[in-house]
């Protein structure tokens, strides 16, 4: 069965919400008359990325009705998006939401966040404990979600291919390292081959959905891309440029890359948990546990 996707590469404005939310109405009524069954708005889409003292100020909850609004106008689309979410602890997190029929269906919180280089995440959000798939109905089933730099690190997309995800959504912010240079170049191509090797050894597609534009002199590259549960290419965007990019997966070529390379399967999963325990408590000088020692 085909199943398209809509990736709406943009750029948000700087702490303008409502101004955001209207971006969003047009761009996702854009993709449904293009035919898209799901469609991924970039990291912070609702708000800007470099929002530092701004946080509070543009800040929702997770069930806030402008989200929900923003679903239901197109009800026959499942909606990932990306916002600065307020818990009710007062907690500030880089968020997606993923919505459907004007309900939410599931909420990813930024694991990773970068504070290093051009990045100073850590110091105005905090981030998420939680690694899951979340069910959205048939043919996909399930869908794992995350947040521009979860994607560089590589127990997430394992965690969430071995939770029954059958497609990876990451939404992104990344800007570019000096633009249109060759340490530039370098690191668009580590996001494509992350890309394709993550979908190629959880045997799952992968849909990438980065912003573009320019924000307090940072430059956002785009090149958003789908591609197949083999690691082949189904859709890319250009960069640099506003683009809604739209292509389709076959779900039947899930089932048959999983049947001839079931990876997933033969997971030793049992093995990965014995050895990452041990590693863990090496590093923090601790006893094993003698049901976790190694057999004689």
């Amino acid at each position: 069965m085909e199943y398209r996707i809509g990736l709406a590469q943009y750029a948000p404005r700087l702490g303008e919400v409502d101004d955001n939310l209207e971006l969003a109405r047009t761009w996702l009524r854009r993709a449904e008359a293009d035919g898209a069954q799901l469609v991924a708005f970039p990291e912070l889409a609702l708000t800007g990325y470099l929002l530092q003292d701004l946080v509070p100020d543009v800040a929702m909850r997770a069930d806030d009705p402008r989200l929900t609004a923003l679903s239901a106008a197109v009800p026959e689309v499942l909606l990932a998006i990306g916002f600065v979410e307020e818990t009710d602890e007062h907690r500030f997190s880089n968020s997606a939401a993923l919505l459907h029929r004007g309900e939410l269906l599931g909420i990813h919180r930024k694991v990773y966040l970068p504070t290093y280089g051009l990045f100073d995440e850590g110091r105005f959000t905090r981030s998420g404990d939680r690694i899951r798939a979340m069910e959205v109905g048939e043919p996909l089933r399930r869908i794992g979600l995350s947040v521009c730099e979860d994607f560089w690190h590589p127990s997430l997309p394992l965690l969430q291919a071995q939770d029954g995800a059958s497609l990876l959504v990451n939404i992104a912010a990344g800007p570019a390292r000096a633009p249109g240079s060759a340490a530039g170049t370098r690191a668009v191509a580590g996001w494509h081959k992350m890309q394709d090797t993550y979908a190629l050894l959880g045997t799952v597609g992968v849909a990438f959905c980065n912003r573009v534009g320019n924000e307090e002199g940072l430059t956002f590259w785009g090149g958003s891309r789908i591609v197949a549960p083999d690691g082949s290419v189904v859709a890319e965007g250009p960069l640099y440029e506003e683009a809604l990019v739209v292509g389709a997966l076959e779900t039947d070529d899930l089932r048959m890359q999983r049947y001839q390379l079931p990876l997933l399967a033969d997971e030793r999963l049992d093995l990965v948990r014995r050895e990452l325990d041990r590693i863990i408590a090496e590093r923090a000088d601790l006893p094993l546990a003698e049901a976790e020692d190694e057999p004689a």
